[in-house]
């Protein structure tokens, strides 16, 4: 039985994805100014963290790189950072057009990032893009709004090179103390938070959903395995609220 997103009161796999794609499409004004405020900033520290763990594919100016579940692009932005001048560009999907438009502003506006990306509106369980043409597949805070978390891997996989690396960057539940409080943040005050500013309730019920759902760490890394990856890994970040999963795909 396959485990995915799945938004309150959807029955079935196209239904939850087209809850997924207009619910992003209507909190993306506010998307950036909600999570800078919700994390206090720390996501801008992940996603230099999940970068920085890339680097020595992200220097090489031939790596085919991919962001996929993009949204407004800040991972794309923090791989860019770490790309040569004259690198290829790294390609940016999301299958909300909305999320898109707001990235594609937000890489016109920076010189490391103007004509460094192909943005490209598509579904993560259907990329198009050849078998085996990728050396890094990231994504940030998005693989867990899938449908389908195997056939994700399933398809991650089959766009990465022998050798090829995958990150992906997601919230956690963490245990004990700070487990509670976290999870009370997440249940009572998030949604409140999130309604007043983007003046969407369903949206911020279903974020603290999303994250309670989501595989922990030991099932992450099983799914991760039974996918063909290897060398698995999850490293934690700030008291393991959340954490980038890493594998490889065998040579």
């Amino acid at each position: 039985m396959s485990t995915g997103a799945r938004p309150a009161g959807t029955e079935s796999e196209a239904a939850a994805a087209q809850a997924v794609q207009t619910m992003f499409d209507s909190i993306a004004p506010r998307y950036d100014l909600l999570n800078h405020l919700l994390s206090a900033n720390l996501d801008r520290l992940w996603w230099w963290r999940a970068a920085r763990s890339f680097r020595p594919i992200l220097a090489r100016a031939d790596a085919a790189v991919l962001d996929v579940c993009c949204g407004t692009g800040d991972m794309t932005m923090s791989l860019l950072k770490r790309r040569p001048a004259h690198a290829r560009p790294v390609l940016a999907v999301d299958f909300s057009p909305a999320m898109l438009q707001r990235a594609a502003k937000k890489f016109a506006a920076h010189k490391c990032a103007a004509d460094r990306v192909t943005v490209i509106e598509a579904d993560a369980l259907h990329l198009p893009l050849a078998d085996n043409s990728l050396d890094l597949v990231t994504s940030a805070f998005g693989f867990r709004n899938l449908v389908d978390y195997e056939a994700g891997l399933a398809e991650i996989f089959r766009v990465l090179r022998p050798g090829g690396e995958l990150g992906i960057l997601e919230f956690n539940q963490p245990q004990g103390l700070l487990g509670k409080a976290y999870l009370y943040y997440f249940q009572r005050v998030l949604p409140k938070i999130g309604r007043l500013i983007s003046r969407n309730a369903s949206a911020y019920t279903y974020l603290p959903s999303s994250v309670e759902h989501f595989p922990q760490p030991p099932r992450m890394l099983q799914m991760l395995q039974a996918a063909g990856f290897e060398e698995a890994s999850w490293t934690g970040y700030s008291l393991g609220v959340a954490g980038l999963y890493r594998a490889r795909k065998p040579h």
